[in-house]
């Protein structure tokens, strides 16, 4: 459907706060090609600048929380968004300055949180003093989350094995943040299955299909772009959530292998003949 320039535009803008990987498989140029391939406009902001490859992350340069707070408050006074994606933060002071940009948005604008805290190459995201600010400060803030099983676990300070426990742990973490909705994915799994819990609409398991590829990079920051993306445009959490993971895994078929390493996926696929 074709829309009319005006206010139907302008709530088709959503924002993306997170880090910048120069080889564009995840961070914020991964969220915004989520957003466009969904037919949405998007803003950033970036938290940190990284020195990675698809080999790996290698340095993080994490940007002035007073920056941060300003590009936020400009962006708010003329683009505001319809819905928020955060991914990496990096450390506390990041963490405050998110959450009192947050605390100042209409409840009704989805927030969806991926928490990212270590990257696939084993390198630390958010330092130290930011985990118990994200958990206290910033997660209650959020509409949805969306922690793969390492980290649910760190969020939860203990590993979960069984499906008994991610289900018991992930609705009672949603129960205790007071979230919408949490979802534990599973990408590594044999077969990869996802847990969704819905405040509203209860919970399901996610199958999903092992698919034989190097086009990995960025998963969960397109996962949880595309869940947002979901979610505004008016689906429920466990629809979105599905929605989403069909989203990456035609991303990670479709991709062209590029680099060494953990490629990026062809998230662009949708706007393609």
């Amino acid at each position: 459907m074709k829309l009319k320039h005006g206010k139907e535009d302008e709530r088709r803008v959503l924002l993306t706060i997170a880090g910048h990987d120069p080889g564009s498989g995840a961070g914020v140029t991964a969220d915004l090609k989520t957003f466009a391939a969904h037919g949405f406009f998007g803003t950033s902001c970036i938290t940190a600048l990284t020195v990675q490859s698809t080999m790996g992350v290698r340095g993080v340069q994490i940007v002035e929380a007073d920056f941060l707070r300003d590009a936020l408050r400009c962006l708010q006074d003329d683009l505001p968004p319809a819905g928020v994606k955060i991914g990496m933060l990096g450390n506390g002071g990041i963490v405050e300055a998110v959450a009192e940009y947050l605390q100042q948005l209409d409840s009704r604008i989805p927030v969806v949180v991926d928490p990212v805290l270590r990257s696939s190459s084993g390198a630390d995201l958010l330092q130290a003093d930011g985990m118990a600010l994200l958990r206290e400060r910033l997660l209650p803030r959020a509409t949805w989350i969306t922690p793969n099983r390492t980290e649910f676990a760190l969020l939860l300070g203990r590993e979960v094995r069984s499906k008994l426990e991610v289900q018991e742990a992930a609705s009672k973490l949603g129960g205790e943040l007071g979230l919408q909705g949490v979802v534990v994915t599973d990408g590594d799994g044999l077969p990869p299955e996802d847990f969704v819990w819905s405040a509203s609409a209860g919970q399901a398991w996610l199958a999903g299909e092992h698919i034989a590829t190097r086009a990995t990079h960025g998963t969960g920051c397109a996962f949880s772009s595309a869940l947002l993306c979901g979610l505004v445009g008016g689906l429920d959490g466990i629809a979105a959530a599905a929605a989403a993971k069909t989203y990456v895994a035609e991303a990670m078929r479709l991709a062209i292998p590029r680099g060494a390493g953990r490629g990026p996926m062809h998230l662009l696929w949708p706007l393609e003949p």
